[in-house]
Order: structure tokens, then C-alpha cells, then sequence
């Protein structure tokens, strides 16, 4: 069997470690295989997908050490490896689906698929698709689709018995066909959810193994019916443990940063980031902790992966960072902090917000200090000077995170008009709201310009430091977070739930 492995991250946010940790095992396994590795982008998500965000991926990626035979920069023989540039192919699919009575339209509106949800949670039931439309005829479905009437289309489920998922690492999981959902395929806008254009990427694409994460296990079955509904043979399946936080709950960037930009803006070397990635859940056979990525390669293997959940260790990473900075020459180690904060590109936005003040160049370690470094020195009397009680402080940071966790152009106008719309909402002066996240971002109450410090920080580390000035006031308790949830409603928002991404 020739090797295919793959990642398919979503350009819909910052480029997640958690991307680059499923990224290195899947390469790793090919290479040490002599196979191929590929990367597709799953932009099916027209609302939330961004080139921007894509690009972001691809450099993140690259800078880490990792880079692929085949993907949408670089071309391949199963292209095109965007699916948003594959569309034909899933509604091919999709009807041959119909056709053989796999697959069948469904109109049911959001309101009452959420009241089915409801009425299901209350009876303590799974929360799945009640089958509504499954009994209409082809000349119902036909006139309402000439009527315009839109539609989805989603995928049969057998009403009883188990499926059975071949697992690598875990044997056979057995999931009851009761607990998978009539899964929508096709959404009513043409584009395919994942599960069918994971499945016939997979497929098209020869993909021989797929190494993703845990939480991909409850999907599974879906997955494994399409491949039998469209009798091919599925690859072979292998889950990954997920990264933990040190407290063992799930890798979340509301505990953790989880931004490849956000560690690389923090000068963490590409080297030792991969290298503590490939711990995770991972053990050389010679006990080594500390390794090159050829090394890793070289000696890799499935059975060494651990199923035990791998915690993402901050102060793991550190140590390891440091021991490979103590690696380098001197020569070395003064390159690489140039190529890090001291480069043309990193200093070319900040000259002009900072030549009109400055007198010495030895002006500029206290007046930039925050945009290249972390310690802002803050603690919570750091905001005691603001004319606002500290809960509405905190009230304003958490506001402000929410509503930047959902911006999807990383712009200084976005970013005004951001939180321009976040004061109106809440009847306060801009000049009020922005006070607090002055101190947030550089520990001070004047600063430089607000907007160009956030786009010069970016959005990983903006969002990072509102996140620790919130845990530096005492943080949010699950009744605050209710009483803020509910205020932040009132505001017209979608709500924190929308803001997070994977």
C-alpha cells in the first residue's frame, strides 16, 4: 500500500496547535513510509473562511519546519485540494446518493429543528433529526424545489444496530446507530458539510491513513456509512489523544494561547515548538526529549503513541525552549532575535507611531517595550486609576474579547468600528471603553495608539493579553459568566459560543 496521509485545517481563525500537532504525526508517519503528504483546505464555510486565514495557515506551518508534497500552493496530481473550488464533485456525489435512496431533501426550518432539539433535551433524549422529512415522495420534493423552497440534503441512518469503527490505536469502537444523526450533507446554499467532503476527498484523494484528532470518533460512523453507501474502502483510521490543559480539560485558547502566531510572536523557536509538539502523546525510543524534526522522522513509528491524554505544559515548553536557545552559538542566538523582533518588517509599522516621540533611540525600549515583549508588569491596581467600578472593567474586557474573537479581518477599521458598535451598545464613550483595554495590551494607561498597537500585536496575542488582564482581576465565575452571557444578548450579539472556534 502506498502511503497518503493528509491535514485539512479550516482557514475560519488563527492557525491552531492543535493543527500543527495533528500536521507533524500525519507527515511523520508518511515520510517515515516513504509515502505522500498532503494539505487541503476546508473552506466550505463561505461565511467564516478567509484567505487571510489561509495564508496564515500556510506561513505558520511553513515557519514551524513543516511542508507537504501536495496542496493548494503547491499543486498535485488530485487537485484542486480547496473544496470550496470542488463543489461539482460533491453535488455529483450527492446525487448519486439520492439516487440509490442513501440520501434524501429535507425542508425543515431552523425554528423547528431547534423546538424537535429542545423537546428531546427534555425527555433526556439524543438530540438528532426526528426524520420528518424522510417519507416524502419524489413529486412532493420535486414541486417544492421548483417552488424554490430551500432545502438541504441529508444522509439516511439505519434506525437500529451498531457500527463498528476499526480504530489503529483503540481496536474496534462500537457506536449505536441511535446516537448518529441524519447528518445534512448538502446545505441549502450548495456547499457540502465536512462529512461528505472529508469522505470523497478522502476517497478521490487515495488517502490511505487518517490520523485526526479523538473528537473526530463520534463522527465516525457517518463517515463509515458513506463509504458504504458508495461501496469504496474507507482508509485506515487512527485518533489521536487530545492536547490537554494542565487542569486535563480540552485545549481551549480561553486557558491556554493556542495560536502558532501567538508562539511565535512570543519567541518561541520553530524548532523547539515542533519538538515539544511531538511529545505530546509521543516517546523516542531512546528516551530523548529533546530532538530534531529529522530525527523524529527517522525513528517514527504508530505503536509509540500513547493514548493517555497529553498535557500542553507551558512551562514544559519553556524549559524546552530555553534548552535549545542554550544550543545555539552566540552567533546563532543574536540571528535569531533579529529575525525575531528586530527584523524590517516587524519595526517598519511601529516607526511611524513612534518617530514624532521619540528623542533617543534608547526612548524607544520604554515606549515599544510592550509591542515586542510580555511583561507588562499588570496587576489589578494597574486599572485602579480608571473611573470605573472593577466589575465594569471586567465587564468591558470580556465584552471586548468576545466581539474581537469574531473579527474575521484583523484591520484597523474593523477594529474601530468593532468596538465603536461594542460603546454604542453599551451607552458608554468610546474614550471609557478603550481605557481598560489600554491597560490590558502595555500595562499603562497611555500607550500607543490603541488600534495600531492591536494590529501590530495582532489577534493572537491582543486576545491573549485581554484574557490574562481578565484573569488578573480575579477572573469570570460560572454566575458572572451567566449574568455577562445574558447582558451580552441584550447587546444583539450571537454570544460567546459563536466566537469560539476549534
Amino acid at each position: 500500500m502506498t502511503v497518503r496521509t493528509r491535514v485539512a485545517p479550516s482557514p475560519t481563525g488563527d492557525p491552531h496547535v492543535g493543527t500543527a500537532y495533528v500536521a507533524l504525526f500525519n507527515m511523520a508517519f508518511a515520510r517515515s513510509q516513504g509515502g505522500t503528504f498532503v494539505l487541503r483546505i476546508e473552506d466550505t464555510d463561505q461565511v467564516r473562511s478567509t484567505a487571510g486565514s489561509e495564508k496564515m495557515i500556510l506561513d505558520s506551518l511553513r515557519w514551524l519546519g513543516l511542508d507537504w508534497d501536495e496542496g493548494p500552493d503547491c499543486g498535485g496530481a488530485f487537485g484542486p485540494y480547496r473544496q470550496s473550488e470542488r463543489s461539482d464533485v460533491y453535488r455529483r456525489h450527492v446525487e448519486v446518493l439520492i439516487e440509490a435512496g442513501h440520501a434524501f431533501h429535507c425542508f425543515c426550518s431552523s425554528e423547528r429543528l431547534d423546538e424537535v432539539r429542545q423537546a428531546q433535551q427534555q425527555r433526556g433524549e439524543t438530540g438528532r433529526y426526528d426524520g420528518h422529512c424522510l417519507g416524502l415522495d419524489d413529486a412532493e420534493v420535486q414541486r417544492r424545489l421548483s417552488a424554490g423552497e430551500a432545502a438541504v440534503v441529508r444522509m439516511k441512518v439505519p434506525e437500529s444496530g451498531v457500527c463498528h469503527i476499526d480504530d489503529l490505536f483503540r481496536g474496534v469502537i462500537e457506536i449505536d446507530y441511535q446516537q448518529v444523526d441524519m447528518q445534512v450533507l448538502l446545505k441549502s446554499d450548495g456547499m457540502p458539510t465536512y462529512h461528505l467532503a472529508n469522505v470523497v476527498d478522502d476517497h478521490l484523494m487515495e488517502i490511505s491513513h487518517v490520523i485526526r484528532g479523538e473528537e473526530w470518533i463520534n463522527s465516525a460512523p457517518k463517515h463509515r456509512l458513506l463509504y458504504d453507501y458508495f461501496g469504496w474502502t474507507p482508509p485506515v483510521l487512527a485518533h489521536l489523544p487530545l492536547l490537554r490543559n494542565p487542569d486535563r480539560s480540552k485545549l481551549s485558547k480561553r486557558k491556554n494561547p493556542t495560536s502558532i502566531q501567538y508562539y511565535r510572536r512570543m519567541g518561541y523557536l520553530p524548532e523547539a515548538l515542533l519538538n515539544f509538539l511531538g511529545l505530546m502523546g509521543y516517546s523516542m525510543a531512546d528516551g530523548r526529549e529533546q530532538f530534531e524534526l529529522g530525527d523524529f522522522i527517522a525513528s517514527f513509528s504508530l505503536d509509540r503513541i500513547s493514548l493517555g491524554a497529553p498535557v500542553f505544559d507551558l512551562e514544559k515548553l519553556n524549559w524546552l525552549n530555553g534548552t535549545w536557545l542554550r544550543g545555539l552559538s552566540d552567533e546563532a542566538f543574536a540571528d535569531r532575535v533579529v529575525q525575531w523582533a528586530l527584523n524590517r518588517e516587524q519595526l517598519m509599522p511601529i516607526v511611524p507611531l513612534v518617530k514624532e516621540r521619540t528623542e533617543r533611540f534608547a526612548d524607544l525600549v520604554a515606549t515599544t517595550g510592550y509591542l515586542l515583549g510580555d511583561n507588562r508588569g499588570l496587576s489589578a491596581d494597574s486599572f485602579a486609576q480608571l473611573a470605573m467600578e472593577p466589575e465594569a472593567v471586567l465587564e468591558v474586557l470580556q465584552f471586548a474579547l468576545w466581539r474581537l474573537e469574531q473579527v474575521p479581518d484583523w484591520e484597523r477599521s474593523t477594529l474601530v468600528e468593532c468596538m465603536t458598535s461594542l460603546a454604542a451598545g453599551l451607552g458608554v464613550k468610546i474614550r471609557a471603553l478603550l481605557g481598560p483595554l489600554f491597560i490590558a495590551l502595555s500595562g499603562r494607561p497611555v500607550a500607543l495608539p490603541l488600534y495600531d498597537s492591536m494590529v501590530i500585536l495582532g489577534s493572537d496575542v491582543t486576545r491573549a493579553r485581554l484574557r490574562d488582564a481578565i484573569d488578573v482581576l480575579g477572573g469570570v465565575s460560572k454566575k458572572q459568566a451567566k449574568r455577562l452571557e445574558k447582558r451580552y444578548r441584550e447587546l444583539g450579539e450571537a454570544g460567546p459560543d459563536a466566537a469560539a472556534t476549534p
